[in-house]
């Protein structure tokens, strides 16, 4: 990778830094400089990480107290990134600038030092990282942890818990884009039969084109109501039929309407009344947190997976598949 040139004699710096204060104490008081999460990355020679670092000014920000969770890419984790976007770190436009700036805090859990064997013990789940999305709300990060800590279904974790001062430095394979309603539907096994709704409505003459849309960082911003794959098999049941299959595609699309909100609404913004989607008019309950269709079916909204925010949208998990009109 083009390592930026004006970055050079910064990282010398840091380096040379690092290494004076690994050996001397301080001359009041006899102790050592604290080590920060920077300081952890370049001492693993995250060069390419400081640079973009320094480029957005944020080392200053994570030279804080924090504490900090950091999941840091290695140099040839950038070096993947610059050749896939075009992005010249020595060259950025002021939007580019913010859009790597979201792209690096989504690398970053403030308020909070997360260890490894804490994911291991959760076995998966969301977090919220520092990057934001619509109206400003912090975007999620999923991990699972039965084959290695991975972190959105891509990157995952080569070297775990190095400590720092301020927080702790975890070393990963791989950028962590910023997510799409579809990063969050395809890494979670418990969404599988919502991606293949969407596919199957997706072939026939959809409202919307549904993997499109929900995979398209500039669509929306949309809330999703994401049924799990039990409310799928519990509706199969239902309507007594063995496959969605069964169904014609525009009845899957119509039915898909009213899992989908023209804009980003989080449980707190959750209203106590109608609820008007892409396919019609639901009822929401914010106390009961629950969702009611036309036909008095009821559905709970699963309270451990709500306010699941990407860049294009937030998405919300039901146990009911939500109807039409019948």
């Amino acid at each position: 990778m083009k390592i930026i040139s004006k970055n050079f004699k910064l990282l010398a710096v840091f380096l040379l830094v690092i290494g004076f204060t690994a050996c001397s104490d301080d001359d009041d008081n006899g102790t050592t400089t604290p080590t920060t999460v920077v300081d952890i990355a370049l001492a693993n020679n995250l060069t390419s990480l400081a640079a973009a670092l320094e480029a957005t000014d944020l080392v200053t920000t994570l030279q804080g107290d924090g504490p900090f969770t950091v999941f840091a890419p290695t140099n040839e984790a950038f070096t993947d990134l610059l050749a896939a976007t075009g992005l010249d770190l020595n060259d950025l436009s002021d939007d580019e600038e913010d859009l790597v700036r979201n792209i690096l805090l989504n690398h970053v859990i403030i308020g909070e030092t997360v260890n490894s064997s804490a994911l291991i013990t959760a076995g998966s789940g969301y977090t919220n990282t520092a990057a934001t999305g619509p109206n400003d709300e912090n975007l999620s990060l999923y991990f699972t942890t039965s084959n290695g800590v991975m972190l959105n279904g891509s990157a995952t974790v080569t070297s775990a818990d190095n400590t720092a001062s301020n927080g702790i430095v975890h070393i990963v394979d791989e950028v962590i884009g910023l997510p799409t309603i579809a990063t969050f539907a395809t890494t979670n096994d418990a969404l599988d039969t919502l991606v293949t709704a969407l596919a199957y409505a997706d072939s026939g003459t959809p409202t919307v084109p549904y993997i499109e849309t929900v995979s398209d960082a500039t669509a929306g911003p949309y809330t999703v109501f994401a049924p799990t794959n039990d409310a799928f098999s519990d509706l199969l049941t239902e309507l007594n039929i063995s496959a969605l299959t069964d169904l014609d595609t525009a009845t899957v699309d119509a039915v898909l309407l009213y899992h989908i909100v023209n804009a980003n609404v989080q449980s707190s913004g959750l209203p106590n009344g109608t609820v008007t989607t892409l396919g019609g008019d639901i009822t929401a309950d914010n106390s009961a947190f629950t969702l009611t269709d036309a036909n008095g079916r009821v559905s709970n909204i699963v309270v451990s997976l709500v306010d699941i925010q990407a860049i294009n949208g937030v998405v919300h998990v039901i146990d009911k598949v939500i109807l039409t009109p019948q």
